[in-house]
């Protein structure tokens, strides 16, 4: 198993956004446009105890990320969102382990579900998802009605 060290950091930090930024840049060039998502996202919406930004770092080389904020009024729920591995990363088992800790973060502050909302063009993603329990669940959120949204929940 690789040493991967896995913190929580606010999702304003530059390491959070350096990652956040490839992340968009991935999604751009699958999904064509500039933005690569253009859900609205709050760094505040990240922070304890209604969210939490996760970087995972391999020889203190930062190379994937992920974070919860709550969904919802009922604090039960929370959404994933920015989840992302570089290419140089990939293939290892970050993903899945940057996915757990997200999990471990989210039910330790109360919340019984996770859902989340991809495209069709993440192979990758939706593989991990469905390999690690995820089902299809109605489409939510900021792209509910385009075209190739896949939404999937789990619970905790």
């Amino acid at each position: 198993m690789i040493e991967l060290d896995i913190r929580v950091v606010p999702y304003d930090s530059p390491v959070a956004q350096q990652l956040i930024v490839s992340a968009l840049a991935d999604l751009a060039r699958r999904y064509g446009g500039d933005e690569g998502d253009e859900t609205p996202v709050a760094a505040s919406e990240f922070c304890p105890p209604a969210g939490a930004f996760l970087v995972a770092y391999l020889a203190e080389v930062p190379v994937g990320c992920a974070g919860w904020r709550t969904h919802g009024d009922t604090g039960e729920v929370a959404e994933l969102k920015r989840m992302y591995v570089a290419a140089e990363a990939r293939g290892r088992g970050v993903a899945r382990r940057v996915l757990s800790a997200v999990e471990d973060s989210a039910r330790k502050h109360g919340r019984s579900r996770l859902i989340l909302e991809c495209g069709d063009r993440q192979p990758e993603a939706i593989a991990l998802y469905e390999s690690s329990g995820y089902q299809r669940i109605p489409d939510f959120g900021y792209y509910r009605d385009a075209p190739g949204v896949l939404s999937f929940g789990r619970t905790l």
